[in-house]
């Protein structure tokens, strides 16, 4: 059996991959605070295994409990392969560096940081005990590779995830897992909701990111998932450690 434990599954890029993996037959375990309902709906039309762990990142409590359930559920003796998609993230705080509320940016670095380097650490060392193959997946954001003016929180999470993955598979080398990260460009999600509302004080570029809604120029999360699942539908093409971008792989 086939499981994904995919994060941030309720809604958004989170939600496209977690159908259309169910649409491949692999089993769905997903990890948020709310449940998708359609989700649950769509994996009983195609006799799939879903399952909600109801769980909250930035809570550190909730997130060991949830990895315990993620473990029993995904790691048994009819396993023979599990998807991690930590795609879970935050965009918050947006505001400039002295304007930072420490609980936000604490929320953050759990959520977009903590949270998934723990998650892999936990999980990978069960799919080793038991030699199980996985790919992990670490969504990332092309704010790794360049500063941007109120993202000072968004830019460093994620470029840490991005060495995180290039130091994972290092480590990781000749087990048999496929370890990138993917970098899915803007969407039409609600993320790019909240990043529209900021201040431009707050934001510098945020005119910028409106015209890209007015304009038509968001992809939509299926769209972006689709890319994803070509991608690792020919492992033997991956290069481990490396951070896939969407414009790379689209036309």
């Amino acid at each position: 059996m086939q499981y994904a434990i995919v994060t941030g599954a309720s809604r958004g890029l989170g939600e496209s991959i977690a159908r259309q993996l169910i649409e491949k037959n692999v089993n769905i375990i997903g990890v948020s605070r709310n449940e998708n309902e359609t989700l649950k709906t769509h994996a009983e039309q195609r006799n799939v295994e879903y399952t909600h762990i109801p769980c909250d990142l930035s809570n550190p409590d909730d997130l060991e409990s949830g990895l315990d359930q993620m473990k029993e559920m995904a790691f048994h003796d009819d396993t023979h392969y599990v998807y991690l998609i930590n795609n879970a993230g935050v965009i918050e705080p947006i505001d400039t560096v002295g304007n930072l509320e420490t609980s936000a940016v604490q929320q953050h670095i759990q959520v977009n940081l903590t949270a998934p380097i723990l998650m892999v650490n936990r999980l990978i060392q069960e799919a080793n005990d038991r030699d199980i193959r996985m790919s992990v997946i670490n969504i990332t954001s092309g704010a790794a590779e360049r500063a941007v003016h109120g993202w000072s929180t968004y830019c460093s999470t994620k470029a840490a995830i991005n060495r995180f993955t290039e130091t994972l598979a290092l480590e990781q080398k000749g087990k048999g897992h496929i370890i990138l990260a993917f970098s899915p460009g803007v969407m039409d999600t609600d993320m790019q909701g909240e990043i529209r509302s900021s201040s431009e004080e707050q934001f510098a570029e945020v005119e910028k990111f409106k015209e890209l809604k007015r304009s038509g120029a968001l992809r939509s999360p299926d769209q972006v998932a689709a890319v994803l699942l070509d991608l690792i539908n020919q492992p033997k093409d991956i290069e481990n450690g490396k951070v896939y971008k969407l414009y790379d792989l689209v036309d």
